[in-house]
C-alpha cells in the first residue's frame, strides 16, 4: 500500500507553534509575563530620619499612613536604665510625622503592659502594621512572665521565661490613632506537637494580602529539639488565613534556611509586587565564632516556597548619612518596608551602636529605598 507524505507549509507550522506557546502562557485569557528580578538599593539617611530617646531603648519601627494624612510609626521601647530587657519590659509606642522620613514625635503607648493575667500582658514587641480593607491591623509579639530584671546596662542577659512565652498577636483599630482592640488569645500559637518546628515559641510576624485576598504570614519560631531553655533550631514558617484575624493554616516546611545552620535568619518583611512575593530578611552567617549580619532579598511565586533573589545582598551594617559620613552599626535589622501608591519608598530598620562601656544605644532609622527592576 502506498503511503503519502503531507508537506505542511513553513508559515502554517510556525503559526501553530506560536499559538501553542501563547496558549500555554495564558492565565484567564491574559498572556502571563515573567516577573522582574528586583535589585534593592538603600540611599543616604537624613539627620532627622533617626528616631531615638535619651531615656528609652528604641527598636523596630513599622509605618502606615493614616486618613489624617500623617505617617504613623509603631515601635518598641523600654526603659534604658534597666539594660537590654526587651523580652520582658518592651511596650509598643505610637509616633507621628508629616513625612515617612521623619522627624517623628512620640504620641502615646499603643499596646501597654496589661498584666500577667493576659497572654500578652507583660510585653509587646516587634510591631508590624498594615491597612487591610477599612481596618488597621497591628501584628506583634506578646508574652507574660515574672518580669524579673536580669540585665544591667552593658551586661545583657535574657529572661528565658518571657522569651519562651512569646506568641504572635494582632490588634485591630479603625485608625492608627487607636484605640486598638487586642484578642484574648494569640492569633498564631505554638503547635501542640512537641516535635514541631514551632513547639516552643512563635514571634516576629510579617504579613501581606495575597492576590486572592487571603492573608499570608511568615513568622519566626523555635522548636524543642535542642536543649532547653534555649531550644532550637530557630527557623521561619509560613501560614495562611482567610481573614487578617485568622485562623491561620500552618505549612510544614521551613523557609530562608541554609544547610547545617540552626539560626540562619530572622526579621522577615514580606510584600507582593510585580507578580511575585518579595522579602527582605536579616541574614545571620557565622565565620568561625563571629556572627556576620546583613540584609538580603528572597522572592517566591506562591508565598510558600522561597528562593534567594538574583540580587541577594541588600546591605551590610554600614549606613551612609546625607553629609557623606558612614557608621558601622552593631545591628541593622527588623526591616519594615513602607509603600506609597504601590511603590516602596522607605525602609525602616532598628539600629544600634555600643559604647566603650559595652552599653547599647538603640534607635530607628528611615532609609530611602529604590528598586531597579531587571528583565528576567
Amino acid at each position: 500500500m502506498d503511503s503519502k507524505i503531507t508537506i505542511i507549509p513553513i508559515k502554517v507550522l510556525m503559526g501553530a507553534i506560536i499559538l501553542l506557546a501563547y496558549g500555554c502562557g495564558q492565565s484567564d485569557g491574559k498572556l502571563k509575563q515573567k516577573a522582574p528580578d528586583f535589585e534593592i538599593k538603600l540611599g543616604k539617611i537624613a539627620a532627622h530620619s533617626s528616631f531615638s530617646s535619651d531615656t528609652a531603648s528604641i527598636w523596630g519601627g513599622s509605618l502606615v499612613k493614616g486618613e489624617d494624612g500623617l505617617y504613623h510609626m509603631m515601635y518598641s521601647f523600654w526603659p534604658k536604665n534597666i539594660g537590654w530587657e526587651w523580652v520582658n519590659y518592651s511596650q509598643i509606642g505610637h509616633a507621628v510625622s508629616e513625612s515617612p522620613f521623619g522627624p517623628f514625635e512620640h504620641r502615646e503607648v499603643a499596646l501597654p503592659d496589661r498584666g500577667e493575667n493576659y497572654w500578652d500582658g507583660s510585653c509587646t514587641h516587634n510591631p508590624t502594621v498594615y491597612k487591610i480593607g477599612e481596618k488597621y491591623y497591628l501584628y506583634y509579639m506578646g508574652n507574660k512572665g515574672d518580669k524579673e530584671i536580669v540585665s544591667t546596662p552593658g551586661k545583657p542577659k535574657i529572661n528565658w521565661v518571657h522569651r519562651n512565652n512569646q506568641r504572635i498577636g494582632v490588634a485591630v483599630a479603625d485608625s492608627p490613632n487607636g484605640p486598638w482592640k487586642r484578642l484574648d488569645q494569640p492569633v498564631l500559637d505554638i503547635a501542640s506537637d512537641s516535635t514541631a518546628h514551632d513547639a516552643l515559641m512563635t514571634s516576629n510576624p510579617s504579613v501581606c494580602q495575597m492576590e486572592d485576598g487571603r492573608i499570608l504570614m511568615v513568622y519566626k519560631t523555635v522548636g524543642k529539639k535542642e536543649p532547653l531553655p534555649g531550644g532550637g533550631p530557630v527557623v521561619h514558617m509560613v501560614a495562611i488565613a482567610d481573614s487578617p484575624t485568622g485562623p491561620f493554616k500552618k505549612y510544614p516546611d521551613p523557609v530562608f534556611t541554609f544547610e547545617g545552620e540552626r539560626f540562619p535568619a530572622e526579621d522577615p518583611y514580606i510584600w507582593f509586587q510585580d507578580g511575585k512575593y518579595r522579602a527582605i530578611v536579616k541574614r545571620i552567617k557565622f565565620k568561625g565564632s563571629e556572627r556576620l549580619f546583613s540584609l538580603v532579598h528572597y522572592d517566591s511565586e506562591d508565598g510558600i516556597k522561597w528562593e534567594k533573589g538574583k540580587y541577594f545582598e541588600v546591605s551590610d551594617r554600614t549606613v551612609t548619612w546625607e553629609d557623606g559620613s558612614t557608621t558601622k552599626l552593631d545591628h541593622l535589622e527588623r526591616p519594615q518596608l513602607f509603600m506609597e501608591k504601590g511603590e516602596p519608598v522607605a525602609l525602616l530598620c532598628a539600629a544600634d551602636t555600643i559604647d566603650a562601656n559595652n552599653v547599647r544605644h538603640s534607635f530607628n532609622v528611615q532609609l530611602p529605598l529604590s528598586i531597579v527592576k531587571h528583565a528576567p
